[in-house]
C-alpha cells in the first residue's frame, strides 16, 4: 500500500501553488499531485501538467478549455473546466489533501465542497474564512474527517506558537504586518501612488492582487477576520503590530504575560509544508535565518488614519452576517480597478466603505446569500468605479 498523499491543488501557476509544487517535487515519496487547477494561465498549467503528470487538469476559465485540451491531447491527462468540475474535483476518493491557494472569493465553493468530502485543507485562499468563517466552521463542526491547516505565514506562525498550548491560556494574538511598500510614505501622497509602486513590496514576492492588499494594509484586516475563525479567539484579542523586517511572523501572548514567536526568512516554504505535513516538520528548507538579521528588529503601532481599511476588520466582526463578503466584492472590484490605472490608490477604500453603506445587511446568511451578496455587490462597486473613471476623464 502507497504512503503517497494525493493532492489537489487549486491555484497551481500562483505563487503559493508553484512553491507548493516544488515542495512536492523534493518529497516524491510523500506527495503527488493528481489535480492542478488554474484560473486563466492555460499555458502554465498545461507546462506544469506535463512537468507533475496529475490524473487531472482544470482550467477555471470555460472558455480556454479547448486550448487546455488540445495541448494536453493524447498525454493520458484527463482535462476540464469550470467551477463545478473543481467543486467536483476535490471530492474524488483518491484525493486526500486539497491545497487552496487560488485568490479571492473563488476559493469559497472548492474549500466548501472539500470539506463536504471529509478532505484535509491547507488552505492559502484567506477569503474562504473572511467571506464565510461561520459557515465554514459549521461544515467543519459536522463532518468527522475535514481538517484545515493554514498556510499563511502569519497565522502559521500562531499555529505553530499554539502546539501545546490551551487556548484558555491565550491572553492575544499578535499579528505582524511588513507595513506595505507605503509604510513611510506621507498619508497626503497617498492617492498619487500608481500600481507600479504599489506592487513594490519590500519583503514578499506575491501576487498583484495580494501585493495591492498588503498595500492598503486591508490583507492585515483579513488576516485579523480569518485568525478569529481559525483559532476561536475574540477579535478584541487579535492586534496587528507593523514588523517591517518580517522576521517574526506572528506571536502569541498568554495570560502569564509570556510571548512565544516564530522566526524564519520571508519564505513561503516554510508555512507550505508545514500545513502539508500538518505539523510535522520537513526536512530541505530552502533558507536558513542568519543570526546577524536579528541584531534589530523593530515593532510600531500600525497608522489607522493612514490605512483606514485596517478598521473594517473590527468592524466585520462586530457586525457579522454578510458584511466581510460585501467588503471582500468590494474590494476585488476596486482592486482590479487601480490596477489597470481606473481609479486612485485611496480610492479602494472609499469604493468598498460606499458598498458598505449601500448594500443590504443580511445577520444570518446562507451559501445562497453569500453567493448573491457577492454578485451584487461586484455589480454596484462597477459601476461605482465606472463613475470615478468618467469624473477623473472629464477632470483632466
Amino acid at each position: 500500500m502507497s504512503n503517497i498523499k494525493n493532492l489537489a491543488i487549486i491555484g497551481a501557476t500562483g505563487s503559493i501553488g508553484v512553491q507548493t509544487l516544488d515542495i512536492v517535487g523534493r518529497h516524491p515519496e510523500m506527495y503527488r499531485a493528481s489535480v492542478l487547477v488554474a484560473n486563466r494561465r492555460v499555458d502554465d498549467l498545461c507546462a506544469l501538467a506535463l512537468q507533475h503528470r496529475p490524473d487531472l487538469a482544470i482550467i477555471a476559465d470555460e472558455s480556454l478549455y479547448g486550448d487546455l485540451r488540445q495541448a494536453l491531447n493524447g498525454t493520458g491527462i484527463e482535462t476540464a473546466a469550470g467551477e463545478r468540475a473543481i467543486c467536483d474535483a476535490v471530492q474524488r476518493p483518491d484525493v486526500e489533501m486539497v491545497v487552496n491557494a487560488t485568490v479571492g472569493y473563488s476559493g469559497l465553493a472548492p474549500t466548501l465542497s472539500a470539506i463536504d468530502a471529509g478532505k484535509e485543507i491547507a488552505l492559502a485562499n484567506k477569503e474562504t474564512l473572511v467571506v464565510a468563517g461561520e459557515l465554514v466552521n459549521k461544515r467543519l463542526a459536522s463532518s468527522p474527517s475535514a481538517a484545515l491547516y493554514p498556510i499563511d505565514s502569519e497565522h502559521s506562525a500562531i499555529w505553530q506558537c499554539l502546539q501545546g498550548e490551551r487556548t484558555e491560556d491565550v491572553s492575544r494574538l499578535i499579528i505582524t504586518a511588513s507595513g506595505g511598500p507605503f509604510r513611510t510614505t506621507p498619508k497626503e501622497l497617498l492617492p498619487a501612488m500608481t500600481a507600479r509602486e504599489a506592487l513594490m513590496h519590500p519583503c514578499w514576492n506575491m501576487g498583484a492582487k495580494i501585493t495591492i492588499d498588503s498595500a492598503t494594509m486591508l490583507n492585515k484586516a483579513f488576516e485579523i477576520i480569518e485568525a478569529r475563525w481559525l483559532f476561536g479567539i475574540g477579535a478584541e484579542r487579535i492586534v496587528p503590530v507593523v514588523h517591517p523586517q518580517s522576521i517574526v511572523h506572528s506571536m502569541v501572548e498568554f495570560t502569564d504575560g509570556s510571548i512565544k514567536a516564530q522566526l524564519g526568512c520571508p519564505d513561503m516554504r516554510l508555512p507550505i509544508s508545514y500545513a502539508l505535513g500538518k505539523t510535522v516538520r520537513l526536512p530541505g528548507a530552502e533558507r536558513q535565518l542568519p543570526f546577524e538579521q536579528m541584531a534589530t528588529l523593530t515593532f510600531e503601532q500600525p497608522d489607522y488614519d493612514k490605512f483606514p481599511c485596517l478598521h473594517l476588520a473590527y468592524e466585520s466582526l462586530e457586525r457579522g452576517g454578510n458584511t466581510a463578503c460585501i467588503i471582500n466584492a468590494a474590494n476585488e472590484v476596486a482592486v482590479n480597478a487601480f490596477l489597470h490605472g481606473d481609479t486612485r490608490f485611496t480610492d479602494i477604500y472609499e469604493l468598498i466603505a460606499d458598498a458598505l453603506a449601500n448594500m443590504p445587511y443580511i445577520s444570518n446568511p446562507g451559501y445562497s446569500d453569500y453567493v448573491a451578496t457577492d454578485a451584487e455587490t461586484r455589480r454596484h462597486t462597477g459601476e461605482a468605479v465606472h463613475k470615478l473613471k468618467n469624473i477623473t476623464t472629464v477632470n483632466l
